[in-house]
């Protein structure tokens, strides 16, 4: 990771050593998340660039939020908090796509 003066990120790089792709990848965001057990609590790392564009981030959180269903379903086989779950999801993306029309028009 590149970071500038302020600690920002300028530039995330990530490789995976069971991937396909021999070379080091270039991200403009990232998240990582652990349970605490012991406390109980989630412990995040929510890192993007400056270069991560707002329609990116929602398309990233929407891409998101449909994975953790996914994974939320293979833990629990609940379908119908998972189908809550995407619901959510495509309506926080619409509600996005739906105010970037409205922006763009005025």
């Amino acid at each position: 990771m590149v970071l500038d003066n302020e600690k920002v990120p300028q530039q995330i790089n990530w490789k995976a050593s069971d991937s396909s792709a021999d070379m080091t990848q270039k991200s403009k965001a990232m998240m990582l998340s652990f349970w605490d057990g012991a406390d109980k609590t989630a412990l995040r790392i929510d890192l993007w660039t400056k270069e991560m564009m707002v329609d990116e981030m929602a398309d990233f959180y929407y891409q998101t939020f449909m994975t953790m269903a996914d994974t939320f379903n293979r833990a629990t086989k609940n379908t119908e908090l998972v189908n809550d779950m995407k619901g959510f999801a495509k309506d926080f993306y619409q509600k996005f796509r739906d105010q970037q029309m409205k922006e763009n028009k005025v």
